[in-house]
């Protein structure tokens, strides 16, 4: 009998994979398929079955009616339509996701890089310290925040938002990336300071290129723990810098009663940058995923 040739995981293994990753993916599914159907298919939909569920997912004749009434409603007389204006929701969270991503990596890769490289006494009470403000539950905080945004008189800026995302994200950060400059073997960094490196030459241009990894798998994770972040966006944002979440919340209140094919319609749309990035840092995702697991 021929042995299966190494890395190649058989036909029972790859049905098994695909049977448990189409249950996975089974509600992305049904929301993406809700999407493209008329609101009489959507509260028609009638399966009982798990066939019957998997064959209504691709059995329809599609619509793009519901991404139109995002940006585009009838209005309640005469036949003129109007303006949702749902495009600045999305700005709105590309600005705000977006910066405060990239802030929160400008400030946890050099203080990783020090708890790396440069531990000072009592480190590993630090860095239990800087989870512990992660995992507070953010109602705990929600109070004091909301109070001093008032103090401050900035609630409903981008600036308020974007402070309170970025420190969102750095106790996330600063870990991830510690254990990526961990994992470097402290010989490169050695070798540039005997050449004349400077320590910020050292960290710019022999570490920080071999963490690009670790750089990108974190800014997918912030990323993602940002953009479909409610409760901070509800507190602290008005008509001028509501991000989709909380957009969603306010429509599905004024409109009374939820609209369940343009809710499926703007979740796709939230899902597609979400999708460009990953693709995009694939190349680097999936060692920065696994990069500092391992101890040498």
């Amino acid at each position: 009998m021929a042995r299966r040739p190494a890395g190649e995981a058989g036909w029972g293994r790859t049905a098994v994979a695909s049977a448990v990753s189409l249950l996975w993916c089974l509600p992305l599914l049904v929301i993406v398929s809700y999407a493209f159907k008329t609101r009489i298919q959507v509260l028609a939909a009638d399966a009982d079955t798990f066939a019957e569920i998997v064959a209504s997912l691709f059995w329809f004749e599609p619509t793009l009616d519901n991404f139109a009434r995002i940006f585009v409603q009838p209005e309640m007389v005469g036949s003129s339509v109007r303006d949702t204006e749902f495009y600045w929701y999305f700005l709105n969270s590309f600005i705000i996701v977006g910066t405060s991503t990239v802030l929160a990596l400008l400030i946890a890769t050099p203080a990783a890089y020090g708890f790396s490289r440069f531990p000072p006494r009592g480190t590993p009470g630090l860095m239990v310290a800087i989870l512990v403000t992660r995992m507070l539950p953010p109602i705990t905080i929600g109070l004091p925040v909301f109070l001093l945004a008032s103090l401050t008189g900035t609630i409903g800026s981008h600036a308020a938002i974007i402070a309170l995302y970025t420190a969102y994200n750095l106790a996330f950060a600063v870990w991830m990336m510690k254990s990526f400059f961990d994992e470097l073997p402290p010989d490169i960094a050695d070798a540039a300071r005997l050449d004349g490196s400077s320590e910020f030459r050292v960290f710019t241009r022999m570490l920080l290129p071999n963490v690009k990894a670790g750089l990108a798998a974190t800014a997918v994770f912030a990323l993602m723990l940002t953009w479909n972040e409610l409760f901070y966006a509800m507190l602290l944002t008005d008509a001028g810098s509501r991000t989709v979440p909380a957009a969603m919340v306010i429509y599905m209140g004024a409109a009374g009663s939820a609209d369940y094919g343009m809710l499926a319609a703007i979740v796709t749309l939230s899902l597609i940058p979400v999708l460009i990035v990953t693709y995009v840092l694939q190349g680097h995702l999936l060692r920065g995923v696994t990069f500092g697991t391992i101890r040498r």
